[in-house]
């Protein structure tokens, strides 16, 4: 997986990172935003590139339709509804359809400068490691509903460049939310455990420009060996085919989701050539790019 430096694109303003998507809205508050996502009309596809973002985004979501969708390497096939919590400075890419519906908030740091515990030790549902997603049923998104409703209509119903209001009831939601989603967690129950848990969270953080096990040792503060045999004796998977295969997820996402060419997916994804990411998505996939592109667009 010989690879080169790329540049991902980096977004720290909010404004910025929503006319990358593109979405109609723009906040006038550069620290805070509330958006209510609703199902479009036309039938679309949303991907977005692997990227970085410097702010919080969390949302609560509700499906009208048959869709499948991912966050990183977190894929859920046809979710009655979800809650999804990323945190600033992860690599990050998304996919959805026009059938998601519900709560979107985006905040900086900054919002809550009021707040004197330090807020990131406060809400650890925000990983810095990697996206929580908690996949639920509808009566759960009915029960979460007036407390998500409560803080949109403060932020709707305030002057939009002091939604004092609404950042207060945003956190009275979030200890909400804390006591709520360690019902449907899981918890590594020993080092080990552990050890593979945050391995496989920095994989998603640093997939793009790390591709060895020694440099995930190194980031664990453990020796490559160690890793190697902790990982094999709690998976039964050697180390480097979890780093394969969430960057073999990606090329296999830019592939079927844009239309750009296989040379420029293989340096956004820190290839050195095209011809070595062929090679490899062969080896991961069985087809190569082009193959795969064909066959997707057949099947779509």
């Amino acid at each position: 997986m010989e690879n080169t430096k790329t540049n991902l694109p980096y977004y720290t303003e909010i404004n910025d990172f929503l006319a990358s998507i593109p979405w109609p809205g723009r906040t006038e508050d550069p620290d805070f935003y509330c958006l209510r996502l609703k199902r479009l009309d036309q039938d679309l596809q949303v991907y977005r590139p692997p990227f970085k973002r410097s702010f919080y985004f969390f949302a609560l979501f509700i499906n009208s339709g048959k869709i499948q969708v991912s966050y990183g390497d977190k894929t859920v096939n046809d979710p009655d509804s979800y809650l999804v919590f990323h945190s600033p400075d992860l690599v990050y890419s998304f996919a959805h359809n026009n059938a998601l519906e519900g709560y979107v908030i985006y905040f900086k740091p900054e919002c809550f400068s009021f707040f004197k515990p330090d807020f990131h030790q406060e809400f650890p549902l925000f990983d810095w490691l990697h996206t929580n997603l908690f996949k639920f049923d509808h009566a759960t998104f009915d029960r979460l509903t007036p407390d998500f409703e409560a803080v949109f209509t403060a932020y709707e119903k305030s002057a939009r460049t002091r939604p004092l209001e609404a950042k207060v009831k945003l956190l009275g939601l979030l200890y909400h939310l804390q006591d709520f989603t360690p019902k449907i967690s899981i918890t590594p129950t020993n080092k080990q455990q552990m050890l593979l848990r945050k391995f496989i969270q920095l994989i998603d953080n640093h997939y793009i420009d790390k591709r060895t096990v020694k440099e995930y040792a190194d980031l664990l503060s453990v020796t490559a060996n160690h890793l190697s045999q902790s990982v094999k004796q709690l998976s039964g998977k050697n180390a480097l085919s979890f780093i394969a295969g969430r960057l073999a997820a990606e090329a296999r996402s830019l592939i079927h989701y844009t239309d750009f060419e296989i040379t420029e997916v293989a340096y956004k994804l820190n290839f050195s050539d095209p011809a070595n990411f062929g090679k490899f998505f062969k080896k991961q996939i069985g087809l190569s790019p082009s193959e795969f592109r064909k066959q997707r667009k057949q099947l779509y």
